[in-house]
């Protein structure tokens, strides 16, 4: 992107994807804030017309609102590309690849991260008997906010049906007991580390509902796996090549000190809802939620 300050913002959302909902509230956010600092911004639900309705806005930027399949998959920023249109977060390969939760933590362990054990199956195998020995993870390969997660703690938990948006390669992982903990990603610097508190785990209605979870940030841990995740985030954020913003989720088992830390994700394009991780984590290190969104459009651009 030019020095010029862009006048108009095209923020994206809504989309064709499961998290269609999560995105919508995270776009109108971020339009809020942009406008705040002074953007022209202009909505986009992210629908068949996207391109056509791009062409005729000619946005100097466009903001990423979008979550999940189409959005955070790298499909969108193929055709942002296309158009030469500058664009917040990051770029095809790092979004296909974190999107892929597979492939993401193959590159993860073969540059030394820790990820916990896993491998795909198709989704019509689910279901029949246990794919490995209980407890295990039943969760979409490629979909975020915990849509489709099924937990398995004995052979009598194993869903009898996925949910019918629920398709393709499933990814099994062994479970990982243990604090949730995250950390965000701003542009080289981990922001801080949040300690999620939920009376289950860390679901849809716990990231969406007001209530739904408590954050403890910054977390209270020892120093040692503070600043390791720190350091994990980081890495992660570097090795998948990411851009703007990501915020990397961990699991940590306190029995096992700094090898119980395991990282579970890491997502591109993290929610900005008024419940969301990233937001928290910016205020808290004295980041405002309208700087953290100016920030990522300066860094907006091209060839990401």
């Amino acid at each position: 992107m030019s020095s010029r300050a862009p006048i108009t913002v095209a923020v994206l959302m809504g989309g064709r994807g499961a998290e269609r909902d999560v995105s919508i509230s995270t776009g109108h956010e971020c339009a809020a804030a942009l406008r705040q600092v002074g953007y022209t911004v202009v909505e986009i639900d992210a629908n068949v017309s996207l391109v056509e309705n791009l062409i005729k806005i000619t946005p100097d930027v466009v903001f990423n609102a979008l979550h999940g399949r189409w959005g955070e998959d790298g499909c969108v920023q193929g055709i942002l590309e296309w158009l030469e249109i500058p664009y917040t977060h990051s770029g095809i390969l790092p979004s296909a690849l974190a999107m892929d939760k597979q492939k993401a933590k193959d590159l993860f362990r073969n540059t030394g991260l820790p990820v916990a054990e896993s491998f795909l199956v198709s989704s019509n195998s689910v279901g029949k008997s246990s794919l490995i020995t209980p407890p295990y993870v039943i969760k979409p390969n490629n979909e975020g906010s915990s849509i489709g997660v099924y937990f398995v703690q004995g052979n009598e938990d194993i869903p009898p049906k996925l949910s019918e948006e629920i398709s393709g390669q499933i990814m099994i992982e062994a479970y990982v007991p243990g604090r949730e903990l995250t950390v965000t990603v701003v542009g080289d610097r981990s922001l801080t580390v949040t300690d999620i508190l939920t009376d289950d785990w860390y679901d849809y209605d716990s990231k969406y509902s007001d209530g739904g979870s408590k954050h403890v940030v910054p977390a209270k841990l020892p120093e040692e796996i503070f600043e390791n995740c720190l350091k994990y985030a980081l890495k992660a954020h570097q090795v998948l090549g990411c851009r703007g913003i990501s915020r990397t989720d961990f699991r940590w088992d306190e029995s096992k000190g700094l090898a119980g830390l395991i990282i579970l994700e890491t997502n591109t394009q993290p929610g900005m809802t008024p419940t969301s991780l990233s937001p928290e984590q910016a205020a808290a290190v004295g980041m405002s939620f309208p700087a953290l969104c100016q920030f990522l459009v300066e860094d907006a651009s091209c060839n990401r």
